[in-house]
């Protein structure tokens, strides 16, 4: 298994002028999500810890920028971190199916921000590249769109996610 931490970056999560309604909640899932995949103990922690940065010119993701930079950085050498340009984190780093297989991994289980952006498209991608995928429900979220609320984009987002054969469950069952 491979854990996604998906583009939980300042911009997003912590900077008020553009962080996510519901960044609280991310920060906290993630924080306890990653305490216990680093957790040497723990008989179910993931063989790949992979923290994912988004980069886009044209807004806060500038390169380098305060608002780009990482919420939860890699923490240790095993760790993978993943730069993206495409919302897909495949289609934006072409070997990593095989970096993936060659780690052992046949499932990723994902988190982040945003839920119908970049951590549908990376799930639909893993999909694509033949990985089962996992979403962490309470663990990814966005922004409100209109009249529905992020909530609603979540809901929908794990509506999709399942149609495609991947799951949903609880972020607080893999913890």
């Amino acid at each position: 298994t491979a854990l996604f931490i998906i583009d939980i970056q300042h911009a997003l999560a912590t900077d008020p002028p553009t962080r996510i309604p519901s960044s609280a909640r991310i920060l906290s899932a993630t924080t306890s999500i990653l305490s216990a995949a680093r957790d040497p103990t723990n008989p179910h922690r993931p063989a790949l810890i992979v923290i994912i940065q988004h980069t886009d010119p044209s807004g806060p993701l500038t390169h380098a920028s305060p608002s780009w930079q990482l919420v939860f950085p890699p923490l240790h050498a095993s760790e993978l971190l993943i730069q993206k340009t495409t919302r897909n984190v495949f289609a934006s780093n072409p070997d990593l199916a095989a970096v993936l297989r060659a780690a052992g991994v046949s499932e990723v289980v994902a988190c982040g921000v945003q839920s119908e952006c970049c951590v549908e498209a990376t799930c639909t991608g893993a999909r694509a590249a033949g990985f089962g995928v996992t979403l962490l429900g309470g663990a990814h979220s966005t922004y409100d769109d209109g009249e529905r609320g992020a909530g609603a984009v979540e809901s929908e987002v794990e509506g999709r996610v399942r149609a495609d054969g991947g799951r949903v469950v609880a972020w607080e069952e893999v913890v």
